[in-house]
């Protein structure tokens, strides 16, 4: 049996502590929400894998921590990112004007090749607290034009709570990952191993 040719992505989630990364991560892979805050030390990751257009995608999803003593780290995290998701709180004006920061610090510490056209996804969170409100669609629009290159950021708006636009913002990000991606990385990874399977022994030629 032929193996199944897959891509793995490396997806990024940055923004300030309390903006909800773990929630969406948690969300998108796990379908669950909890109300009680943990911040995250230094860095978690999750996969899941997605069809996107015909092609099966492992998503490796890393939730890293907002807080500054732990920026140092980003170096080891951000490395081979795929995409990258900016993610601030509609409520908290503060963790919107931090984008700036985060976004220049990921392409500071990824050296991606191309800086003008990485695939970066804008994601403001926690609508369901629109009536808190303090960051407005049109500024969050109008920074993500000012960042794109080719043409404007991707932007969101996302509630991990209530689950809305969280598909969306993470298929978003694979598919420009993989828009940006040649072919030449595709990973192959094989079927689940079956020990009995003695064709599968000889086309690998009996090598691991």
């Amino acid at each position: 049996m032929s193996h199944r040719k897959k891509v793995l992505l490396k997806i990024i989630i940055l923004g300030d502590s309390g903006v909800g990364k773990t929630s969406l991560m948690n969300q998108y892979v796990s379908k669950r929400f909890t109300s009680q805050y943990k911040a995250t030390i230094g860095a978690d990751f999750l996969t899941k894998e997605i069809m996107v257009d015909d092609k099966l995608v492992t998503l490796q999803i890393w939730d890293t921590a907002g807080q500054e003593r732990f920026q140092s780290l980003g170096v080891a995290f951000y490395r081979g990112a795929d995409a990258c998701m900016l993610t601030y709180d509609i409520t908290n004006p503060k963790s919107f004007d931090s984008l700036d920061s985060w976004r220049q610090e990921f392409l500071v510490q990824a050296g991606p090749s191309d800086e003008d056209n990485f695939p970066f996804v804008v994601l403001g969170n926690k609508v369901d607290k629109e009536a808190e409100r303090r960051v407005g669609k049109s500024k969050a629009a109008q920074w993500c034009k000012s960042k794109g290159g080719d043409a404007p950021v991707p932007h969101m708006q996302t509630s991990a709570k209530e689950a809305v636009q969280v598909e969306a913002a993470f298929l978003e990000a694979a598919k420009l990952a993989l828009a940006r991606d040649t072919g030449d990385d595709d990973i192959f990874i094989p079927e689940t191993i079956n020990l009995n399977n003695q064709q599968a022994a000889k086309q690998s030629g009996g090598c691991c």
